[in-house]
């Protein structure tokens, strides 16, 4: 990316890094330990404000074998389910979106305690009993990116205390792919394809960029958990169609190779950390971090072909800043 482009979305993600470095991991504290007390949490919210704050949270968590329950479901589907003994975390940039602040007005109704990340003095933190401030300033293009990883690192704490452990060094590493130059050849097997597949695990990655594929290359595109891009949707593949898969699984390369290239004639592109059989983006891997590094390197991506279709990668034709708002 060039850090001196007039593009606001490039700015606000080449700011993520520094406010990596600078993050204050107490600002959950106090939080932790109401949630030893319950160990179970909702993380909820909608858009890029749940899917890899929240997803990579209960990774990390499985991971760690930590002793909490931990789920994550939009707040129109969390309304419909029994909330009292669970620590309610919701998070939401703006603080304007309409799902979240009607269940938690619900919840005050029934008097269990919310939790929220969002924007100081938005409606959510006025409706919120306990509100961590979101500090990374405010964001001018449609997509979200800085706020979604300040978003991660506050739930990611709540995990790990101050018990963190290479944060500068992930840091640089984000920097590092935001700044990588992605190959032209890639770029040409993406430019003209109608859709882009994601593939890869369920831990907000994979997931978040089909999302931002739309907002910022304006194509349309799909998320492909785990290893359901091996599962039948060859099925109805087009052969102008584009899989990326983000860090495959090293079990299934083979079958990535012949089931999608292969069979069904789509193009496989790799994001990963080693090598692969297909047009790769390499990137560096770091324990605890791999899906900030994963994250940033496939924004890279999708500014890199954005900008070589042409496209207004700060603005959207129909979509908005905050998508249902109150």
């Amino acid at each position: 990316m060039d850090e001196t482009s007039s593009y606001a979305i490039i700015k606000e993600m080449l700011e993520a890094p520094a406010l990596m470095r600078r993050f204050d991991c107490a600002r959950t504290a106090d939080w932790i330990r109401d949630i030893e007390v319950k160990k179970r949490l909702l993380l909820t919210g909608e858009g890029a404000s749940r899917i890899f704050p929240a997803k990579n949270m209960i990774s990390l968590a499985l991971q760690r074998h930590s002793p909490w329950q931990i789920h994550t479901e939009g707040a129109r589907q969390a309304v419909e389910y029994n909330l009292k003994d669970f620590f309610i975390l919701g998070a939401s940039a703006s603080g304007r979106t309409r799902e979240l602040t009607a269940l938690f007005e619900k919840l005050k109704l029934a008097h269990i305690p919310t939790h929220a990340v969002t924007a100081a003095g938005s409606r959510l933190a006025e409706i919120a009993d306990h509100v961590i401030p979101l500090s990374c300033g405010p964001e001018k293009a449609t997509a979200a990116t800085k706020s979604v990883i300040e978003q991660a690192l506050l739930y990611q704490s709540l995990l790990q205390g101050d018990k963190w452990n290479n944060l500068g060094i992930a840091a640089d590493l984000c920097e590092r792919v935001l700044q990588q130059t992605i190959a032209p050849d890639i770029i040409s097997l993406l430019k003209d394809t109608p859709v882009i597949y994601f593939s890869g695990r369920n831990d907000g990655v994979a997931e978040e960029l089909a999302l931002k594929t739309n907002e910022i290359a304006h194509k349309k595109s799909i998320y492909l958990e785990g290893t359901y891009a091996l599962h039948g949707i060859e099925e109805v593949m087009q052969a102008d169609e584009v899989v990326v898969v983000i860090e495959p699984f090293s079990e299934e390369i083979e079958k990535y190779n012949h089931i999608l290239k292969d069979r069904a004639g789509v193009t496989v592109i790799a994001v990963s950390s080693t090598e692969t059989p297909f047009p790769t983006i390499r990137i560096p891997a770091l324990s605890g971090f791999n899906g900030y590094i994963q994250l940033m390197a496939g924004w890279n991506l999708l500014v890199a072909l954005g900008l070589a279709n042409a496209i207004d990668i700060d603005k959207t034709t129909r979509a908005r800043k905050v998508g249902n708002e109150i």
